[in-house]
């Protein structure tokens, strides 16, 4: 038995959730996955894993042995690759989770960039407007929008996602400019199904309106919002980073911009690991730089 290979493998089976999930991101097979952490316990003379046929826990001293074994190969990692750390080429797979607006039109260009700065590194992107499990979904880091819980995780705050009130020209016709939200009653919105129809909230110095949309149509993608609105449909409160093209070729136009709207906090979240792979730490760097606070 390769004990650091037998280590490895359990930290990976703890950290994906499952063996199945483990063994794909070790590209091995589950029954080798089985066998090392067997193995690793006959070795120990003690049981690591409570396991099922559907979930997984932690014995006592499994939790024990985890945080070991990952100050470890820690230690292991920083010996072998500090002297060449100039020459490592980080690889393998590297599995991000972004909400569905923000990851197509924001996070999708700018993994072109990080792409080529490391070729060797598989991305594996997950749009879901659920927060995704980090554990059970196999997620190495993950963009949250919105207020976090608390969390065992590690957070590092991005720029603030930013929202906007829009139509298309051929809607804009057929009504006069709104020049302050209380002007916005003739107008029927276009909803996004998970917010409803709670009240816009806009603000402007020290002034504060709210205001209750008339819905003509929702659905639940932002995407489908914002073709709704490009079809003349009504308005819609869309995340400025969606309809930036848009307004560039007036396919969109701007409500109000002298109102703001409230902005929703963003995050990036991860494992609170000692030991992060260097494609890991490479991309955790890229998104504070290319999505950080402005």
């Amino acid at each position: 038995m390769d004990l650091f290979v037998s280590m490895r493998t359990f930290v990976e089976v703890v950290q994906s959730g499952s063996m199945n999930a483990a063994a794909q991101r070790l590209n091995v097979t589950s029954t080798l996955v089985g066998q090392r952490i067997a193995a690793l316990e006959g070795h120990l003379q003690v049981k690591l894993l409570n396991r099922t046929t559907r979930q997984q826990s932690l014995t006592d001293f499994g939790e024990t042995y985890l945080d070991q074994c990952r100050d470890i190969l820690e230690m292991v990692a920083r010996s072998e690759g500090t002297a060449n750390d100039e020459q490592l080429t980080p690889r393998g797979r590297l599995r991000i989770a972004a909400p569905v607006s923000f990851g197509t039109a924001a996070l999708v260009p700018m993994l072109k960039v990080f792409s080529d700065q490391l070729p060797d590194v598989e991305i594996e992107l997950v749009l879901s407007d659920a927060n995704e499990d980090l554990i059970a979904g196999g997620i190495d880091v993950a963009f949250r929008i919105g207020r976090l819980e608390d969390s065992s995780l590690l957070q590092s705050q991005l720029a603030p996602y930013k929202m906007a009130v829009c139509a298309a020209p051929s809607y804009l016709a057929q009504h006069n400019m709104p020049e302050s939200p209380d002007d916005l009653d003739p107008f029927r919105a276009i909803l996004f199904s998970k917010t409803g129809r709670r009240p816009w909230r806009f603000s402007s110095g020290k002034a504060e309106r709210n205001w209750t949309p008339n819905a003509i149509f929702s659905v639940n993608s932002g995407q489908a919002v914002r073709e709704a609105a490009r079809a003349g449909m009504g308005i819609a409160m869309l995340p400025e980073v969606l309809v930036q093209k848009d307004f560039s070729s007036s396919a969109l136009v701007r409500l109000l911009p002298e109102w703001g709207l409230p902005e929703k906090p963003m995050s990036l979240v991860y494992h609170r690991d000692r030991y992060r792979p260097q494609r890991l730490v490479k991309f955790i760097d890229f998104a504070r730089e290319t999505f950080g606070k402005r």
